[in-house]
């Protein structure tokens, strides 16, 4: 059971948002980009993706930028991931086509093992991730951006 990388990249995003609820400057692509080492393309589709499924709230302009829409005990892992990703299904008995389909007690199984990876991820919020925020804004201590400080 492997995120994409467009869920974990999703994921860390609202980490680094959430870390810091108290910040009155909207976070910009840019600082992301430079955060995380992605291109600006994927980020903003990203964050485009969380606007439209609530997660955050983007205001255009000039002095534009994007910030949570909700708390971060309002999102939930399992929610959250099953949203961001295509598709859960572990594998894909049609391409190639299976021959063992009709028979096979291995779908099940993994179909199973799914249910419960899910269950486990429901159990969590945005904010139990970021609940040791100190540790996490200190591995990002050899950035320059001036917003990251630990209250």
């Amino acid at each position: 059971m492997k995120l994409t990388r467009y869920t974990d990249f999703g994921i860390r995003i609202l980490m680094y948002v959430a870390m810091q609820p108290e910040r009155e400057v909207l976070f910009r692509i840019s600082e992301v980009t430079e955060v995380f080492e992605l291109s600006s393309n994927h980020v903003a589709k990203i964050i485009h993706h969380l606007g439209k499924l609530g997660y955050i709230q983007t205001i255009r302009g000039k002095s534009g930028g994007f910030k949570l829409a909700v708390e971060a005990s309002e999102i939930n892992l399992g929610t959250l991931v099953g949203q961001l990703e295509n598709s859960l299904a572990p594998i894909d008995c049609n391409e190639p086509r299976c021959r063992f389909t009709s028979a096979c007690a291995f779908k099940g199984i993994l179909g199973k093992a799914l249910a419960a990876y899910m269950a486990v991820l429901a159990q969590y919020t945005l904010a139990d991730i970021v609940a040791n925020k100190e540790e996490l804004i200190s591995t990002l201590s050899d950035l320059s951006i001036p917003v990251l400080e630990v209250a």
